[in-house]
């Protein structure tokens, strides 16, 4: 008799358990919202996403700076990596 229901155990588990944790899980889930109560609320900052505080933070360094002032291309390449055994620079040999 015990290897007969041993088999059908066996054979229709699925169909058994996942309903038992189906409904596990949704008491759990509920009891959970119901001891913790319901989320505070968001101030608006976090609302937005990351992106859009990166480009405000952004904006806020970009105002007090005056963009008509920029470094002239003389003045970069000074700061640039040299190339190897200054091939392409050939007016530094």
């Amino acid at each position: 008799m015990w290897p007969v229901l041993w088999v059908a155990i066996r054979s229709y588990a699925p169909y058994v358990t996942f309903p038992v944790a189906f409904v596990v899980g949704a008491v759990g889930y509920h009891l959970e919202w119901f001891i913790r109560g319901s989320p505070p609320p968001q101030l608006a900052e976090e609302e937005k996403s990351i992106s859009e505080r990166r480009e405000d933070r952004k904006l806020q360094e970009i105002a007090g700076k005056d963009l008509t002032q920029v470094v002239s291309l003389k003045d970069k390449l000074e700061f640039t990596p040299k190339a190897v055994l200054n091939r392409n620079r050939p007016e530094k040999n």
